[in-house]
C-alpha cells in the first residue's frame, strides 16, 4: 500500500466536488511503469493481468493525475482489486515488489 493515500493543495477542501479518487491499481500502474521503469508488457506481467488491461487502468490513472494538479483537486488512492505480496513468493512477481527491495507491501491485482 502507499505510504500516504491523500495528496494535494495544503489549503485544498476535501469534499467530494474537490476530490479524485485513484485506485490502488491504477497507484500501483503509475509506480511500475513511470517511477520504476516497467514497459506496459513488464508491468502487466507483475499485475497479473492482461496488457491492453494495464493501458487501460494506466491512462485512467494519468487522466485523474492531469485533473489533480491542472485543477487542484485532492487525489485520494483507495480500492480497486489488488492482492498484497506476503513476502514469501505467494503473490510477489519479483522486481518491482516494493516488500523485497525496500521492505514494504506492493500490490498485485487479483
Amino acid at each position: 500500500m502507499p505510504e500516504r493515500n491523500r495528496f494535494g493543495p495544503l489549503d485544498a477542501n476535501a469534499d467530494e466536488r474537490n476530490q479524485i479518487t485513484m485506485t490502488v491499481d491504477e497507484y500501483e500502474a503509475i509506480r511500475l511503469i513511470d517511477l520504476e521503469g516497467f514497459t506496459q508488457e513488464e508491468c502487466a506481467k507483475q499485475m497479473n493481468v492482461a496488457r491492453t488491461t494495464v493501458q487501460g487502468i494506466y491512462v485512467e490513472a494519468r487522466k485523474k493525475l492531469a485533473e489533480l494538479l491542472v485543477n487542484g483537486k485532492v487525489l485520494l488512492i483507495e480500492g480497486g482489486e489488488y492482492r498484497l505480496c506476503d513476502g514469501l513468493g505467494n503473490g510477489c512477481r519479483g522486481r518491482g515488489c516494493h516488500r523485497h527491495r525496500r521492505g514494504r507491501f506492493t500490490n498485485n491485482i487479483n
